[in-house]
């Protein structure tokens, strides 16, 4: 990679991570820029269309041309910017990187502690004047602790081309690792926007989900899978509690008004949900002797390759919920579980749930998760008090669990 003084632009041509025949410049400062004109739709391309329906023409008199044509070398030509887009975005945070790793050598060789403080003072005025506001100060910062929180290449490269430079600051200043891994992995596997990932950490995610309940070791165990695999467990999907401020439920409603609520904002319930959510049916029915059952909701999940059965109850879980789940999984088992997917599994939704008696009737061992829904947002510290105490609990009774065996 060869990055010339005079003109401030970074050339692509002999990096290592770049086909040789592709020689790509771009022009530090403007980076931003640029990818906005790379990812530009090209619906303001004027034409005309032929009257006939035969294709279009730009102007009258020229041969008009199949609609299927322009398509295809509209869909080629958009395929090739996003491509070089993702190129250049993950050229430029492997740079990024380098340069963190090469400052934090440097800073870590010498033993006095002001000596980091104004070698990057001193270096960021020299490469802001040769190569943009990109190499200013602060954003130096950044890249040593890009550096220092994502010591090895090879994960770097892996997210490179899914992450940009805005993600990664907010990422690399997640001081659990645990959760910064999560939240890299997630955004990779799920094509988060920065907007999504913020509202994601905001909402405290991480602590929502099973992932973060088991021992540190296992937790780890499962993000490396995703890493090196691909491969999604349904403690990375499940979460709890689910946050559905956004159904707007008056203080009192019913099982119906809830699930016609989450119909009307479905969109908004599969973002919550997480990516891989496909909406299968609402009142799914299954006749089984001679009765017949609803299912609330019925979904399907592409990383998992299982349908997901939902339960919604307005009130707290009862033990009685978990033979009913049983059946419904059972069921669609035998008559829907394609070839090539594994067994279903079923989420039941509830006000409030007795952890205690959660954990008793050993759920887990049937495919069963029970989470609780909030219709509002709590406030941050009191969320984060009761995530905790979930956190603790879970992984007290996973230690009381490994050491009967």
């Amino acid at each position: 990679m060869a990055i010339t003084g005079a003109d401030r632009w970074v050339k692509f041509s002999d990096c290592p991570d770049i086909p040789h025949q592709a020689v790509v410049s771009v022009r530090i400062l403007s980076f931003r820029e640029r990818i906005s004109r790379l990812r530009r739709p090209m619906g303001n391309m004027r034409h005309k269309r032929d009257p006939s329906g035969k294709g279009e023409s730009t102007k009258s008199g020229l041969e008009p041309v199949p609609d299927e044509l322009i398509t295809d070398i509209r869909h080629l030509v958009t395929e090739a910017r996003s491509a070089v887009a993702a190129t250049i975005n993950a050229g430029l945070t492997l740079l990024y990187w380098r340069v963190g790793r090469r400052i934090r050598g440097e800073v870590l060789g010498n033993e006095r502690a002001e000596y980091g403080e104004k070698i990057v003072h001193a270096l960021s005025a020299q490469l802001k004047s040769e190569f943009g506001e990109g190499f200013g100060r602060r954003n130096l910062f950044n890249m040593i602790r890009f550096a220092e929180v994502f010591p090895d290449e090879q994960i770097v490269r892996s997210f490179a081309p899914y992450l940009s430079w805005t993600h990664l600051r907010q990422i690399i200043y997640i001081d659990d690792p645990l959760k910064r891994d999560f939240y890299a992995e997630m955004c990779r596997v799920e094509r988060w926007s920065t907007r999504t990932l913020q509202k994601k950490i905001d909402s405290m995610l991480f602590e929502r989900t099973a992932l973060s309940r088991k021992p540190e070791v296992l937790a780890q165990q499962e993000l490396s899978a995703l890493r090196e695999e691909d491969r999604m467990t349904p403690d990375l999907v499940f979460r709890d509690p689910y946050i559905l401020d956004f159904l707007q439920l008056e203080d009192t409603y019913s099982e119906n008004d809830l699930e016609a609520a989450i119909l009307r904002q479905i969109e908004q319930f599969l973002l919550e949900l997480g990516a891989g959510f496909t909406f299968v049916a609402r009142q799914k029915r299954m006749v089984i002797g001679n009765e017949d059952f609803y299912l609330d909701l019925l979904f399907f999940h592409r990383k998992l390759r299982r349908l997901i059965a939902i339960e919604l109850k307005i009130g707290h879980f009862k033990a009685e919920y978990k033979g009913q789940m049983e059946l419904y999984l059972r069921w669609l088992e035998k008559y829907e579980r394609e070839k090539g997917e594994e067994r279903p599994l079923g989420l039941i939704l509830c006000a409030g749930a007795n952890q205690e008696q959660v954990s008793l009737l050993e759920l887990d061992r049937s495919g069963i998760h029970v989470a609780e829904y909030l219709t509002e947002l709590p406030p941050r510290e009191l969320l984060e008090q009761k995530l905790k105490a979930a956190v603790y609990l879970s992984r007290e009774q996973f230690s009381v669990r490994e050491d009967k065996r």
